[in-house]
């Protein structure tokens, strides 16, 4: 047959055909080619068939346009019927990687003034109460002024508690006497303690302290910032001469990199299978292998922009390759048990709409015709889907090669 321009036209049924023999390979194309006239007729065959069977089937709406599989063809396809089972999902999703909040901290400066030198850079591991920074601050100065007086005032204290208390057992005073003495003491004794706290609170160590009770003059005696816990400096957010804010102005942030936070965004329809305690698997192309942790913590709110509920996951940080927001993929394998559908992933396609269909056998059709079925999808079991809605125990899929369908059926 040619058209009006002269130019050969190609019948459906040979298209189809055509499509068949590629997807067969170059050997079943050539055995197609010397037995033309009997594939074509049995080609014409199969189509009326289809047709038939589609109109059939018009009142099943989830079903879509059928395709009939050729007979030498079927033996490269592989159908198998569903039915319910048990198992133990995985819920496949995204997330953040976070400084683990209980081993890190942001280090806020202690005191007002000027920064004179910087001590600790990022990168570098520090232990509790190692000095960062110095701080030259008036303030400061006042402290350690404020602390000489109370020693020295308790120093008087204590002697003339211990003398009247000498004087009291040769009957020398009075009894309250010796109790006024020994009560001025013990107020001394905790002014001096409050002013060594506010030492220490200072960045002051206790050898300096203790030398400030001995009377030793410290003149390179500075306030420093300090770390309040081991770790490593990750951030330096101070430089020298920066002026300082008491108790609001952000120095360092130091954090144990041992172990990391990744929050992983959890939706409604999986959260149901996520408990405390389950393994997750966290995946990133910085690292050859997954890291291995597990759920220490599920959100109680929902994120009201992405609509989902954020789920801790600690995981050990081998060779510090996860870095803070690093994006991960994340796989929560849940130990409750479920019971439902489950098909393979071979035999989950997408259209153009990039929603998941399958291609399920049509009854009644000579077990050689096919129809699309859009499906919903939950969580991944191994190589398996589970399918919440779509499909009923009983009916057979084709679970290999439905790929090959979908390339003939848009011929």
């Amino acid at each position: 047959m040619r058209g009006n321009s002269g130019v050969a036209l190609v019948p459906a049924h040979v298209r189809s055909l055509i499509a068949w023999a590629v997807l067969a390979g170059m050997g079943a194309a050539s055995g197609a080619c010397t037995q033309a006239s009997s594939a074509e007729d049995s080609t014409r065959a199969a189509s009326q068939s289809a047709s038939a069977t589609a109109s059939a089937g018009a009142d099943d709406t989830s079903t879509g346009r059928a395709i009939t599989v050729p007979t030498e063809q079927l033996g490269k396809l592989r159908v198998e019927a569903i039915a319910l089972s048990n198992f133990r999902p995985t819920i496949q999703t995204t997330g953040t990687a976070q400084f683990n909040a209980d081993v890190s901290t942001q280090v806020l400066a202690p005191i007002s003034g000027p920064v004179t030198r910087i001590l600790a850079e990022p990168g570098a591991e520090v232990r509790a109460g190692q000095v960062l920074a110095l701080v030259s601050s008036p303030d400061f100065a006042t402290t350690v002024a404020e602390f000489r007086k109370a020693q020295a005032t308790y120093v008087q204290a204590k002697r003339v508690a211990d003398l009247d208390e000498q004087l009291w057992k040769n009957d020398a005073i009075a009894k309250r006497d010796l109790e006024q003495a020994q009560t001025d003491a013990a107020a001394a004794a905790a002014d001096r303690d409050a002013a060594s706290q506010q030492l220490r609170a200072l960045g002051v160590d206790e050898a300096s302290i203790t030398a400030l009770r001995e009377g030793k003059d410290i003149p390179e005696l500075q306030a420093a910032i300090r770390a309040p816990i081991e770790g490593t400096v990750v951030e330096r957010l101070i430089n020298p001469g920066q002026l300082l804010q008491a108790g609001s102005t952000p120095a360092y942030t130091i954090a144990n990199l041992s172990s990391m936070w990744v929050q992983a965004n959890v939706f409604e329809s999986d959260l149901s299978a996520v408990q405390l305690g389950d393994r997750a698997e966290v995946t990133t192309g910085a690292s050859p292998t997954p890291f291995v942790g597990r759920v220490t913590y599920i959100a109680a709110l929902v994120d009201p922009a992405t609509k989902a509920t954020a789920v801790r996951v600690v995981v050990p940080n081998t060779r510090r390759l996860l870095k803070k927001d690093m994006y991960v993929q994340v796989a929560i394998h849940g130990t409750r048990e479920k019971n439902g559908l489950l098909v393979p992933v071979s035999s989950v396609l997408r259209d153009d709409d990039n929603l998941p269909f399958v291609f399920v056998e049509m009854p009644n059709a000579g077990g050689a015709t096919f129809g699309r079925r859009q499906i919903t999808i939950g969580s991944r079991v191994g190589d398996r889907y589970e399918v919440t809605a779509g499909l009923k125990p009983g009916e057979r899929i084709i679970s290999e090669g439905a790929l090959f369908v979908q390339f003939a059926q848009t011929q």
